[in-house]
């Protein structure tokens, strides 16, 4: 056993009641992830940190105090190590949402969609009131440097690391253009509280409810930033009568009454093309960087959103001209 764990175990009094310690599939990130199987007890989930950790300042903890006062579902945590760098979790168990889709019948699939997209609208209606300095994500939000940030990361990791392109100094003056276009627009709407990746693999499926997980990096955005994560993740296809259903369900629990329709989706479609296209620069990254090539398998789809969104809009001529070549 990795000696951290040990001894974290051995700290909580845990040890003799462990059966046995498994190795999870982790995320993105630096942490690792353990499940401990405990005599006459539910297991708990050990998140290893890469060094010591300071928990009070962590943003994984404030947040969990923040959405736990929504509320929405998110796993407890159960006890600490600063020292040892280890966080103990509830354990949520396996079953991600893209995980049951699988399984689910449609009916089951339409309510857990449902209950997703009811709890995007209360983290905006309830982070509204909840706002506080305490809380890091009310002071970072999707502005104009996140944002172009992320479109420069798509042209690095899959334009030029991924596809091998070669544009010339005008194609990406060209490219910055758009981008701004693009930026400026988000960056000015109305700002909500928004998980910032909340797709079908961060919502797990526990005791018959979803629960949020990975949600350290949330921040303030536009008020389509989480639906499109959901409805338009690489993960899952939603036929186009599921996504106009969720999108309708959605505008009839948003606060302060529903907003004209067509608007708001021609809102979410800039939303989703800046955020499909940064989703192409983490997968370009994650292959040719950190040689992880799982991620391939999620670019067609991914494509496909970006090429009709390009398509529906004229004033998208330019940059569909631009990236067509590499799309």
């Amino acid at each position: 056993m990795e000696p951290r764990l040990a001894q974290y175990l051995a700290e909580q009094h845990l040890a003799d009641q462990t059966l046995k310690v498994v190795p999870l599939t982790g995320d993105a990130s630096d942490r690792r992830y353990y499940r401990v199987l405990l005599k006459n007890a539910k297991p708990i989930v050990l998140a290893l940190h890469a060094g010591p950790i300071d928990y009070e300042a962590m943003p994984f903890v404030a947040i969990a105090r923040l959405l736990s006062a929504v509320p929405v579902p998110v796993p407890a945590i159960l006890h600490h190590s600063n020292a040892l760098g280890v966080l103990g979790l509830e354990d949520l168990g396996d079953v991600t949402l893209q995980a049951h889709l699988g399984a689910a019948t449609p009916a089951e699939h339409d309510a857990l969609y449902r209950q997703a997209v009811g709890f995007i609208a209360l983290m905006q209606q309830r982070g509204d009131a909840l706002r506080s300095d305490a809380y890091p994500p009310y002071g970072i939000a999707f502005d104009v440097e996140k944002l172009t940030w992320e479109l420069e990361f798509f042209v690095k990791h899959y334009l030029l690391a991924y596809k091998g392109a070669t544009p010339g100094e005008g194609e990406r003056t060209a490219l910055r253009t758009e981008w701004s276009a693009i930026v400026d627009e988000l960056a000015a709407e109305p700002r909500v509280l928004c998980h910032r990746d909340y797709h079908s693999r961060n919502l797990m499926l526990h005791d018959d409810s979803l629960y949020i997980i990975d949600f350290q990096d949330a921040r303030m955005g536009p008020d389509t930033y989480d639906l499109v994560s959901l409805l338009r993740a690489a993960y899952v296809d939603l036929n186009p009568q599921e996504v106009d259903g969720l999108i309708a369900y959605f505008l009839a629990h948003k606060s302060g009454g529903p907003p004209d329709e067509e608007e708001f989706r021609r809102r979410f479609d800039l939303m989703a093309l800046q955020r499909n296209l940064k989703a192409l620069g983490t997968f370009g990254y994650m292959t040719t960087s950190r040689n992880n090539t799982v991620y391939i398998q999620y670019m067609p789809r991914t494509l496909s959103y970006v090429k009709a969104n390009l398509a529906k809009y004229p004033r998208f001529g330019r940059l569909r001209e631009l990236l067509e070549p590499w799309l």
